[in-house]
């Protein structure tokens, strides 16, 4: 079993999967390079376990083991004793090529790397990493603590023996393991991602308004959150930038990003991370914004 981890992005992903790995008894170090972003993953931590407790989910002895076994920095030279690092960073491939460069001045040898990217080359991203055959990606649903799957990505260069210690890691964290095959936004988001697009092209041309289109889905699908809800839980951005990666890597016009997508991101209208999105937060009550 896995005794120390590195989770290296302190966002919305980033410490979910921190959580996740403390509350199955392993140390982690937490790395951000800004200091606020730190503070505010380790109170949303603290506050999702203490309701953990409460609602009796894990007892109190493991929320308090929890909290304690997290540390968090903005030196990434704490990672140095890792035994495996699992990057979170921005769905940026410039962003994440930097930090591997970072990741690559501290790590042990022995350690291997999980990206957690939801669409980009893992044997892409390998090359800028000192380990490509140590590499491979380990993308986590959001939520990470409720989700249940972990996909596992191999990139050209990954070796079966990291990809063996990937599975057995994810294992030991609970999550159910979908192995896919490196390309562009895997299973998951090769599937959902053009979903969410085509509710925002059906909301561009008028077909359904935001509430009619998020109720047809779960009404008429069944579907726990309607598209446009998911997307400004997902983030915007996010979308975006995964819609971006499926055009430009498959050269296909059926991944083009709907151009209201693309404006509400240049309003940095990003969904509840900004409190504005299809929906508006800034009552309490998610408001229809169209």
């Amino acid at each position: 079993m896995v005794g120390k981890v590195g989770v290296v992005g302190a966002g919305q992903m980033g410490h979910g999967v921190a959580q996740v790995c403390a509350v199955n008894g392993m140390s982690v170090v937490l790395v951000d390079v800004q200091q606020s972003a730190l503070n505010q993953a380790t109170a949303l931590i603290e506050q999702h376990l203490d309701r953990l407790a409460e609602r009796g989910v894990v007892d109190q002895s493991t929320s308090t083991a929890a909290k304690k076994a997290i540390v968090t920095t903005t030196d990434f030279a704490e990672i140095a004793d890792c035994e495996v690092v699992v990057e979170t960073a921005a769905e940026d491939e410039e962003i994440k090529r930097k930090v591997f460069a970072r990741i690559a001045e501290h790590l042990n040898e022995e350690a291997w790397i999980g990206t957690n990217t939801s669409s980009i080359s893992i044997t892409r991203l390998a090359t800028a990493s000192d380990r490509p055959d140590r590499f491979i990606g380990m993308h986590f649903m959001n939520p990470a603590p409720a989700m249940k799957l972990v996909e596992v990505i191999r990139g050209l260069q990954t070796s079966e023996e990291t990809f063996e210690k990937c599975t057995a890691f994810a294992a030991s964290l609970h999550k159910t393991v979908a192995v896919a095959e490196d390309f562009p936004a895997f299973i998951v988001n090769r599937i959902l991602a053009p979903m969410i697009n085509e509710a925002v092209y059906t909301l561009y041309e008028g077909v359904g308004s935001v509430t009619g289109i998020d109720n047809a889905m779960k009404l008429g699908a069944n579907h726990p959150l309607g598209p446009l809800e998911l997307a400004d839980f997902i983030g915007l951005d996010t979308c975006l930038a995964i819609m971006q990666v499926l055009y430009n890597d498959l050269a296909d016009s059926k991944y083009r990003p709907c151009p209201l997508l693309v404006k509400y991101v240049e309003a940095g209208w990003l969904g509840r991370k900004t409190g504005r999105g299809f929906y508006d937060y800034s009552s309490g009550a998610p408001v229809p914004t169209r």
